[in-house]
């Protein structure tokens, strides 16, 4: 079976045979498309089913495979990773949450898995089954004291986007603005909670697989920021700050949040149109590129320059508009970095690509806690591993990044049976990486089903503080100009990392 798609059936199979031991009540399947009337037992028997499932059709599978031939065997195993992927992409759309986040991320980090099963899986990304009309009203006057037909001028009961902790509806003001209303599905937190519960028991158990591991951090940070993401009044603040310091540049957009029309299970937000992330894997090879960039650019320039990372970067949470402009969209998963957070971020990018330095990339990596000290591997193990991550920045040459360079970003984390396996075992976690990996693998995956090629070095050098170097590409010159015209762009801290580093650790 295909690595990657082994890596989906654990995941599912994982979360859902742990949660056999949870103890709570029962209750009838929800018909309304809510959160709600599900228990967190029941969430738990619906995985450890689709588990079941799973495991009753692989047996299956290789009992069909005993007299099969060559071809035949290939046409079973492409069947059964397709049923695979569709029973699980179901079950993890019904449940929304945290399931469905876990079913999201694996439908882009891979780009190893075959075409059916990505594309099965693939509608997580966009689309989820959606609640009740009703109940979305519901929520609204719950929430904003009306119901939708008199605190909007239009209101479209059915949703035009269904995801993981809400659905999305289009409105218009009573001032004439076209609006996005994200609602809440009631009782997703308490879902959540579970969920999370659950995946602290799956990463004590990935402990026996990775020893260095240290999953208390790990799900305490994961803890933290999904439950920010169940108050969209924070989501509102994130994405205020986003949209503030992006304001009137030339090729970002942040959609603004609509003020009073908004609380803890709702927000509005400017409504916003353009062509999917689907569909932008189609365009010409220029037009990719270019895009690329953009969401490179968006991404490392907010960490660096804004001190601030959206910690969900799937392709759903991009809209192509017709004016050259990405619109990025969805601040729940957002991680705010103080200069101190960020220096050995800075500190690793030296040591391993402007001035590299093996044995001082080491002493950063263990400073920040992802080996611990004095473990029998060499600098050159260690950089090997870790320093995967700058490869593609390490010269001056144009680089593509493609479904094989997506797919061992992955491997280096997953695949214990890979040549990185002793190293991988001793890696750590710690709390203040885990949005940062998260970024990382999602970016990646991205940039790799974009099929993107730029010279990455050239672009990071001046998306770097540190380095600030001129810009070299149209995306780059037309930035400069903005930050130039705004005053917005600085460093969160100007500074020489390196010093710093060599002292240090």
């Amino acid at each position: 079976m295909n690595r990657s798609v082994r890596l989906a059936v654990f995941a599912a199979a994982a979360v859902g045979t742990a949660a056999w031991w949870r103890r709570l009540s029962n209750v009838d399947d929800p018909k309304d498309g809510s959160v709600a009337a599900r228990s967190r037992t029941q969430r738990n028997l619906v995985l450890a089913g689709a588990a079941t499932k799973v495991g009753g059709a692989w047996a299956a599978d290789r009992a069909r495979r005993v007299f099969a031939d060559a071809e035949r065997r290939a046409e079973l195993d492409e069947a059964f990773q397709l049923r695979t992927a569709e029973q699980v992409a179901e079950t993890l759309g019904n449940l929304k949450g945290a399931m469905m986040k876990l079913g999201q991320m694996v439908s882009y980090l891979d780009q190893g898995m075959p075409e059916p099963v990505r594309d099965a899986l693939a509608q997580l990304q966009q689309d989820a089954p959606p609640m009740a009309p009703e109940l979305a009203a519901q929520v609204i006057t719950e929430e904003l004291g009306a119901p939708p037909a008199e605190v909007f001028a239009e209101w479209d009961p059915v949703p035009i986007a269904a995801a993981s902790i809400g659905q999305v509806h289009r409105a218009m003001t009573h001032d004439g603005r076209a609006v996005a209303v994200k609602v809440q599905y009631p009782g997703v937190d308490v879902a959540i909670e579970g969920d999370l519960d659950n995946a602290g028991m799956l990463f004590t158990t990935m402990k026996y697989m990775f020893p260095g591991l240290d999953p208390k951090p790990l799900v305490a940070e994961l803890r933290e920021r999904i439950t920010e993401e169940l108050d969209y009044r924070i989501e509102a603040d994130n994405q205020r700050l986003f949209a503030d310091y992006y304001r009137d540049h030339p090729f970002i957009h942040v959609p603004d949040v609509i003020d009073g029309l908004g609380s803890r299970r709702v927000i509005t937000t400017e409504l916003v149109a353009g062509a999917r992330f689907s569909e932008v894997t189609s365009w010409p090879v220029s037009e990719r590129d270019r895009v690329g960039e953009i969401i490179y650019r968006f991404v490392f320039g907010s960490l660096y320059r804004l001190g601030a990372f959206n910690g969900d970067p799937h392709p759903g949470n991009y809209i192509f508009g017709a004016d050259g402009r990405v619109s990025f969209l969805d601040y729940g998963l957002v991680k705010r970095f103080t200069p101190e957070e960020l220096l050995p971020f800075e500190q690793m990018i030296d040591a391993a690509v402007i001035n590299p330095d093996r044995a001082r990339f080491r002493r950063i990596v263990e400073g920040v806690g992802l080996i611990k000290p004095g473990l029998d591997f060499t600098d050159e193990q260690v950089e090997r591993y870790f320093g995967h991550f700058y490869e593609f920045v390490k010269d001056d040459e144009a680089r593509t990044f493609d479904a094989e360079y997506a797919s061992e970003m992955v491997a280096r984390f997953f695949d214990t049976s890979s040549e990185h396996a002793e190293i991988m075992k001793a890696a750590n976690v710690p709390q203040s990486m885990v949005i940062i990996q998260r970024i990382n693998l999602g970016l990646m995956a991205v940039l790799g089903e974009l099929g993107a090629t730029a010279r990455w070095r050239e672009i990071s050098e001046e998306i770097w503080p540190w380095v600030g170097a001129e810009p070299r590409t149209e995306l780059g010159r037309a930035e400069a100009e903005w930050r130039r015209r705004t005053g917005r762009g600085r460093a969160v801290v100007e500074r020489d990392p390196s010093p710093v580093t060599a002292s240090g650790s």
